[in-house]
């Protein structure tokens, strides 16, 4: 029986950043579904404070060199890859010297959100599906964690159904307490918008607030996961109106076999309806 593809997009992931609730998870998730049977890849951002050097990350040549094509400009693709080799476990960086080469994760050294951390999201959502392609890998789940991968679902239920690797593709959303304050620029939904997605599959994009595109995720989603114990309570409100499969925050304890069985009520839901 071949092994079930999960492919793990994170915000953040130890030890390539301060340790957070989210990046632990995002260290230890992959590493324990890995365990547990199924084949795994895994991506974050290669934020520019994380030291090359001392993690030993590499450019992986053959998989980068492709342009992005954001707001009418052109961003090169770099894909850079680094081993956790106590988890036998690779972790893919999505680089850009634009977007990623500088001191800090999402604001400046005065707090400021960066101005274009609506474009960086965008560059990774695509980044990452335009390099699993590039690798031939059709995953059977997505699962995003945080609001920087808060574009997969939309891009794999809409601008990428049609290819073959992603057809039948679930996707997981992860929510987190990682709520930013100021919103996205209020040409967001042009600028994420490609072939396959419609003016209605944007409307909570025309008001880019944390809520709304956490919202839009969701939507696009497959099973929602609560990640943290605390949540936006809008956010709390729109999972409990939403009739699809729902998690609830787990105990660090027992989360990895509590997501590996959430992974299967997912798969066994789309082969019942689609029976």
């Amino acid at each position: 029986m071949e092994k079930t593809k999960v492919l793990f997009v994170q915000q953040e992931i130890s030890p390539y950043l301060k340790d957070s609730h989210m990046g632990i998870i995002g260290r230890f998730l992959p590493q324990g579904i890995q365990e547990r049977g199924r084949e795994i890849r895994t991506f974050m951002p290669r934020y520019g404070c994380i030291n090359e050097r001392r993690n030993q990350l590499h450019e992986v040549i053959r998989l980068s060199g492709m342009n992005l094509i954001i707001n009418d400009t052109d961003h090169p693709l770099i894909i850079k890859v680094a081993s956790i080799q106590s988890a036998r476990m690779q972790i893919y960086f999505i680089d850009n010297e634009d977007y990623f080469q500088r001191k800090y994760v999402f604001s400046d050294s005065g707090n400021t959100f960066f101005k274009d951390n609506d474009e960086r999201a965008i560059f990774f959502a695509r980044g990452v599906l335009e390099t699993v392609k590039k690798l031939g890998w059709a995953p059977d789940i997505v699962h995003c964690h945080g609001w920087m991968t808060s574009l997969l679902p939309i891009y794999l239920k809409k601008a990428f159904v049609d290819n073959p690797l992603f057809t039948d593709t679930k996707v997981v959303y992860s929510v987190y307490d990682d709520d930013f304050i100021t919103p996205f620029n209020n040409n967001f939904a042009s600028k994420i918008s490609l072939p396959g997605i419609k003016e209605e599959d944007l409307h909570h994009y025309k008001k880019p607030t944390f809520a709304n595109v956490t919202k839009a995720a969701i939507d696009f989603s497959d099973g929602v996961i609560i990640g943290s114990p605390e949540i936006n309570p809008e956010i709390i409100k729109y999972v409990n109106q939403v009739d699809k499969p729902i998690l609830e925050c787990q105990s660090m304890d027992t989360y990895i076999d509590a997501y590996n069985e959430f992974y299967d009520e997912i798969l066994i839901n789309e082969q019942i309806l689609s029976n």
